[in-house]
């Protein structure tokens, strides 16, 4: 009764359309009650807020969360988008090339997949539209290409992911810029494959001069310079992941204010939608502490551990059905609530089998990258939609047949756990 009750509780709140950061605290309070009664429960709420509030690490995340907006709303994502468009547009199905490969650079700056999926809808589908390529082509490359910002680092989930299972973070970025750029080349498999198949839906746009081509590098110098400092720091160990934080939240205003023609209008904007994701991220980490205070003192992760124990299932079939339950709530919830709301049960149960905690991070972000377009909650589907005046429907069509190259690149991932290793292991050495 103690781990059932909350527990379906939780899941009749978040159904009738409770936030999950409210939904979370609820249930975990009145659990926590239940199991300990309510004087300890108040002294949890009691201190829970500041201290999860108060920890060093979080302040990685409205860092990064800054430099995204920054960078989105300045002239810089529109020249690096202009330069791939240029080197990759005369290509049948080159400008949703330009698309990935633009947003494969905006994901090196940023860890904000629906502030590349808007930035990204609003610059490049307007320009697929002009050359007369298919709206399910446009609004579904944009979409999932935005997912890559969840992958490769700097990427929030990685941290959130970090911060609660006290995983180094540094080591969570080297491992997921392989499965990075393993996505990014499935999605342009997926594109070339498409235009092959149906030419008409990508004309192929006109070759321009090569000189052009060549000048169109240089504005975007200094957003390689920002990625360098911000990634190589973190990789050489010169700073710590807050300190890279710090770097490229200033870093991006600089490049803003210098060089993206970033006004004042744009940069209040930024400071209040860096609030607002901040606060929602911040207020679900809280309920998740106090949830995870009611899991501990019901011990439900120890007897999950030992129940799992008993089934006649060998640890990969156990980690299966664990990548399963992830795919089926992205359907439903957000990503970030998914990690933070399933990691108390699920961290202890997969280290428990032998697999490894960095290995692991990157399986349960690919699982929740994919959760972010599929339907029906698909969140960057809803916001390269919506910025780029497009049917909803159109752009769940769109994503689906990439669909097909994120599950054979999730399960590259699985089957070989060295393409997310090698590279921390090799810095490591």
């Amino acid at each position: 009764m103690d781990v059932a009750l909350p527990m379906t509780a939780l899941v009749v709140l978040i159904c009738l359309g409770m936030p999950i950061a409210y939904a979370l605290g609820v249930t975990g309070a009145v659990g926590a009650a239940m199991a300990i009664g309510w004087m300890p429960t108040l002294g949890v709420l009691q201190t829970t807020p500041y201290r999860t509030a108060a920890n060093f690490l979080l302040s990685t995340i409205p860092l990064f969360i800054l430099m995204a907006e920054l960078l989105a709303r300045s002239s810089i994502v529109r020249n690096l988008y202009r330069m791939c468009f240029l080197w990759l547009g005369h290509i049948r199905g080159g400008l949703a090339l330009a698309a990935v490969a633009a947003s494969t650079g905006f994901a090196a700056l940023a860890g904000s997949s629906t502030a590349a999926a808007a930035a990204m809808a609003r610059i490049s589908v307007p320009e697929m539209r002009r050359y007369g390529y298919d709206d399910r082509l446009a609004v579904g490359t944009v979409a999932v290409a935005g997912t890559l910002s969840i992958m490769i680092p700097p990427s929030l989930g990685l941290i959130i992911y970090g911060v609660l299972t006290e995983t180094s973070i540094g080591s969570l970025f080297m491992a997921g810029v392989v499965p990075g750029i393993l996505t990014a080349a499935g999605y342009v498999t997926v594109i070339l494959l498409w235009v092959k198949r149906r030419p008409d839906i990508a004309p192929a746009a006109p070759k321009p001069p090569r000189a052009e081509r060549v000048a169109s590098i240089r504005p975007v110098w200094p957003a390689a310079v920002l990625v360098g400092l911000v990634l190589g720091g973190i990789y050489s160990g010169a700073i710590t992941a807050t300190e890279a934080a710090a770097v490229g939240a200033m870093g991006a205003l600089i490049i803003g204010i210098g060089w993206g023609g970033l006004r004042r209008s744009e940069f209040a904007e930024a400071l209040r939608h860096t609030l607002r994701s901040t606060a929602m991220i911040f207020a679900i980490v809280i309920g998740a502490m106090i949830f995870g205070y009611y899991l501990a003192a019901t011990r439900a992760p120890q007897e999950l551990i030992d129940w799992v124990g008993t089934l006649p299932l060998p640890a990969w079939g156990i980690l299966l059905v664990i990548v399963l339950i992830y795919l089926v709530l992205g359907f439903f919830i957000d990503q970030l609530a998914i990690v933070i709301l399933t990691l108390p049960l699920t961290f202890p149960l997969v280290m428990s089998l032998g697999y490894d905690p960095i290995w692991f991070g990157i399986i349960v972000t690919k699982t929740t990258e994919i959760g972010l377009v599929t339907p029906p909650l698909g969140m960057n589907v809803f916001v390269a939609a919506s910025a780029s005046n497009t049917r909803v429907e159109t752009g769940f069509k769109g994503v689906m047949p990439f669909l097909i190259g994120e599950f054979v690149v999730l399960g590259l991932l699985i089957a070989l756990p060295e393409l997310s290793l090698w590279l921390p292991g090799l810095i490591a050495y």
